[in-house]
């Protein structure tokens, strides 16, 4: 395990190395995120009956911020490594590509943990936030930051510079982001819109991760989980079918 775990302290030590950007910087952003619906919305919107909006926006703003950090850390190092061609360095070492794919994985949920936490904990100073199921809390937190951890790996092996990376964000991570309750219940939408966040996985992450708050979501978290945990091990095995093939990496 002494290289699984060489790597894994190389991606952790590469995103601390700059923490006022990799981690305070998105916590200060998503606190704004909260001041700006906090200041506009408050009085106009219940999403949950008795819950305060702001409140309930707290946590969807904590699994985006978890999420999307966990995707630029693995997108953003892998990337990296390919435009500076260390990339050779990990394939030739003596892990297995599911070794090399975990240690990207555990790096993207600690940056991703460390956000939401940060985020979370300065909430709680201004908010009474409850919690209902805090293994659910957990539980989905480290499932939608392993699953766009790898899903951060697939999109820096496929981008061959940083404007493609940004692109795939952009058009992909953004968009379903945004489309997933992060701001809303999806109960508020016409059914058509109501029918099509449900293609969306990131819809689960999100409706699971607010259950542990508020005992209340749209899906029965249950199936939520299974929905996420599958998405996570299609997106892998993919990962390392990529990583095997060696495609945009050996040639």
């Amino acid at each position: 395990m002494t290289g699984f775990l060489t790597l894994l302290y190389k991606e952790l030590l590469r995103f601390w190395k700059v923490g006022f950007q990799t981690v305070l910087a998105p916590i200060v952003s998503t606190l704004l995120y909260l001041l700006i619906f906090f200041h506009v919305l408050e009085a106009h919107i219940e999403a949950y009956q008795g819950v305060p909006y702001t409140v309930f926006l707290i946590p969807g703003l904590v699994m985006m911020a978890v999420m999307q950090n966990a995707f630029a850390n693995s997108s953003s190092s892998m990337i990296q490594s390919k435009i500076s061609g260390n990339i050779v360095f990990v394939l030739l070492s003596p892990l297995t590509y599911r070794e090399i794919l975990l240690a990207y994985i555990l790096a993207s949920v600690v940056r991703g943990l460390m956000v939401g936490a940060g985020v979370y904990l300065v909430t709680w100073f201004f908010f009474d936030i409850p919690l209902y199921w805090p293994v659910w809390i957990i539980l989905f937190a480290v499932m939608g930051s392993a699953l766009l951890g790898a899903l951060g790996v697939i999109a820096g092996i496929w981008a061959d510079k940083f404007d493609q990376l940004a692109a795939f964000q952009n058009f992909i991570i953004m968009p379903l982001t945004f489309l997933s309750g992060v701001f809303y219940s999806i109960h508020s939408l016409p059914p058509a819109w109501q029918v099509l966040s449900h293609l969306n996985p990131f819809f689960y992450m999100i409706d699971g991760f607010r259950y542990g708050f508020f005992g209340a979501s749209d899906i029965p978290p249950y199936m939520s989980l299974v929905i996420v945990t599958v998405c996570f091990v299609a997106i892998s095995l993919l990962a390392i079918k990529l990583l095997r093939s060696g495609y945009k990496l050996r040639h």
